[in-house]
């Protein structure tokens, strides 16, 4: 799985992409590095990346805002945020961010690695071609969910999702009618090598009713079972 993906690691702690290029690389991948996000729009263009290991504490631009301003310009490379300090808060921000997963200094590469491979599986059984659980498009409300092109369209419109949300969002429709814990829905979507955090469960949860409710604040497909977790009710 490894030989064929470029990673881009952005960090300015020069020692750690020096490690993590030679870890990386000895694992079998394609490794680049930058020592901040200055020359990020650049790289992109002329060698893009399948994906990017993003640090949140940089001069110039930290790495939420370097998240933040890739997701705005549709750009929807899979980003691992790494966070100096791992506290709550910062994992909230990353995923808010439209991070796809995150991973709290100090940490081993070998963990590092399990993730990206995660991470980049989702990615390869959201491609087109990939084996689907589905093999038609899901219908609800206004929106369809394709997983052969891995979309959300709603009213016509296709909406931007991150590989994180897009997961959670095929666990929810692949799984109606079935109360789903945050473990088994964070299990389901993300792999069982995910630590369960039911904050950033939440979060992306909260980011999907944005995307498919009529109404939010009083969610009527992706519903909250009290003391358990979520439940996704269709027409």
């Amino acid at each position: 799985m490894s030989g064929s993906h470029h990673i881009l690691i952005v960090d300015d702690d020069q020692r750690l992409r020096d490690l993590l290029q030679r870890f990386l690389t000895e694992q079998g991948f394609r490794v680049t590095s930058l020592p901040d996000a200055r020359e990020l729009a650049r790289r992109l263009e002329r060698d893009p990346p399948h994906l990017i290991v993003l640090d949140w504490m940089m001069p110039h631009e930290d790495g939420i805002a370097v998240c933040k301003r890739l997701r705005g310009g549709g750009d929807r490379t899979p980003i691992i945020m790494l966070t100096a300090k791992g506290e709550e808060d910062e994992r909230i921000d990353g995923l808010d961010a439209g991070a796809d997963d995150y991973l709290p200094k100090p940490f081993s590469p070998r963990e590092l690695v399990a993730r990206m491979h995660a991470v980049l599986r989702r990615v390869a059984e959201a491609a087109p071609g990939a084996p689907l659980s589905t093999d038609q498009p899901v219908s609800f409300g206004d929106c369809e969910v394709n997983f052969a092109t891995r979309t959300l369209t709603r009213a016509g419109e296709v909406q931007d999702l991150t590989t994180s949300e897009f997961a959670m969002l095929k666990v929810f429709v692949t799984h109606p009618h079935e109360s789903l814990s945050r473990e088994r829905l964070s299990m389901l979507a993300r792999g069982k090598e995910h630590e369960v955090f039911d904050r950033a469960v939440d979060v992306q949860v909260s980011r999907l009713r944005k995307l498919v409710e009529p109404d939010a604040g009083k969610p009527r497909y992706i519903q909250t079972v009290w003391g358990r977790g979520y439940v996704f009710v269709p027409d």
